[in-house]
C-alpha cells in the first residue's frame, strides 16, 4: 500500500506485479530502475505526474524499500481530455502553451485556465492573478475525474484578463496587430476594442474593414429585430448623408446628437437609422463598435464616401 495525495490509499496485490527488470540485455538500466535512482540522487521529495503512472508506483516503491530510501510524496493528476476518453496530444496537433501565447492569449490567462483544469478553489471565483492562485491553491482540492479542455472557456477567461488590463497596457499589446491599419487614430481604436476583445489574434478580421470597405451583399441591411431591409435602408442613408455633411465638428457626441435629432424628426425606431449606417460604414455583420464609433474612427470624408457607396448599392 502507498498514499497518494489525490487518490488516497492505493493497495495492490503483490502477485499482480510482473517481475521488475532492472537491466537490459546490453547492460544499460531500464527507465523504471534509473528513474528511481535519479530521483533519489536529486533529492526529489514530491513526484507530480499523470494518473496513468499510478499503476507503476508499486514497482518504484519496492525499489525505494530495497535501497532503504524514503518514498517521495506522490501527487497523481487527472488527465486533460479534448473530448470524452481522448487525451490532448501534440502529435495530433493539439495546441501547447506556446501556441496559445503566439496566438495572442495572455500568459496570465493561460495559467489561470490551466490551474482550473482538474482543480477548483471551492468558491465561485474563476479569474485569478498568479499571486491569487498561489494563495488559493491546495493539493487537497485536485479532482480525481479527468478534465475537459474547453477552448471557449479559455477565450472567455482571456477576455476577462484583457478587460482587467489598463488601457495603456492594452494599447501597447495591441499595437503589433495594427500594422496594416492606416489613417486611423489607434488610441481611439484601442479604446473601442479594449472591452470587446477575447484574443488579439482576432484583430485582423475584426478591423480589416477600416482599411478597405469589403464588397458586401445588400442583404446585410436586412435585420429582423431592427426591422430594416434594403428598401428602407436606402431611404435611411439618403436622410443620413445630408445631416452628416453639414457637421462642422466630427466626433462621437456630435454625430450622435445629429442622428438622434434626425430619428426624432422622422419619428422612427433608432435601429432603422443606426443599422443601415453601421452596415454602410463597415460592410460587415459584426463590428467592434456601433455606428457612432465607426463614423468617428473613419473620419468625415471616408464615412460620407461609404454612405454614398451604400446608396449606390441599394439604388
Amino acid at each position: 500500500s502507498f498514499q497518494d495525495e489525490v487518490y488516497g490509499t492505493i493497495t495492490v496485490e503483490n502477485h499482480t506485479l510482473e517481475d521488475h527488470v532492472l537491466l537490459k540485455s546490453d547492460g544499460l538500466p531500464t527507465y523504471n530502475f534509473a528513474n528511481v535512482i535519479d530521483d533519489y540522487l536529486m533529492k526529489i521529495t514530491h513526484v507530480i505526474r499523470g494518473s496513468e503512472y499510478l499503476s507503476s508506483s508499486p514497482k518504484y516503491n519496492l525499489l525505494y524499500d530495497a535501497f532503504g530510501w524514503q518514498i517521495p510524496t506522490y501527487i497523481h493528476l487527472p488527465p486533460v481530455l479534448k473530448e470524452a476518453g481522448k487525451k490532448l496530444s501534440k502529435r495530433e496537433g493539439d495546441a501547447s502553451f506556446e501556441d496559445f501565447y503566439n496566438q495572442g492569449f495572455l500568459k496570465a490567462a493561460i495559467i489561470n485556465y490551466i490551474a482550473l483544469l482538474g482543480w477548483n478553489p471551492g468558491t465561485e471565483q474563476e479569474i485569478f492573478t498568479l499571486e491569487e492562485l498561489i494563495k488559493a491553491f491546495s493539493v487537497q482540492r485536485i479532482q480525481k475525474a479527468p478534465a475537459i479542455f474547453d477552448l471557449s472557456k479559455l477565450k472567455w477567461i482571456n477576455g476577462q484578463h484583457i478587460r482587467n488590463l489598463s488601457l495603456e497596457k492594452f494599447h501597447s499589446l495591441a499595437l503589433p496587430y495594427y500594422e496594416k491599419t492606416k489613417n486611423i487614430d489607434l488610441t481611439k481604436l484601442s479604446n473601442l476594442l479594449h472591452t470587446r476583445t477575447e484574443i488579439f489574434a482576432h484583430f485582423p478580421e475584426m478591423i480589416d474593414f477600416l482599411n478597405q470597405l469589403p464588397d458586401y451583399d445588400i442583404e446585410l441591411y436586412t435585420h429582423k429585430k431592427m426591422k430594416t431591409n434594403p428598401e428602407n435602408s436606402l431611404i435611411a442613408l439618403q436622410e443620413i448623408k445630408p445631416v452628416l455633411e453639414t457637421l462642422n465638428s466630427w466626433d462621437h457626441d456630435s454625430i450622435k446628437t445629429a442622428l438622434f435629432k434626425l430619428i426624432e424628426k422622422l419619428e422612427i425606431k433608432t435601429g432603422k437609422i443606426l443599422w443601415p449606417l453601421r452596415t454602410a460604414l463597415s460592410g460587415k455583420q459584426f463590428t467592434p463598435g456601433g455606428a457612432f464609433e465607426l463614423a468617428e474612427l473613419l473620419g468625415k470624408d471616408e464615412s460620407l464616401k461609404r454612405i454614398e457607396i451604400g446608396i449606390e448599392k441599394l439604388g
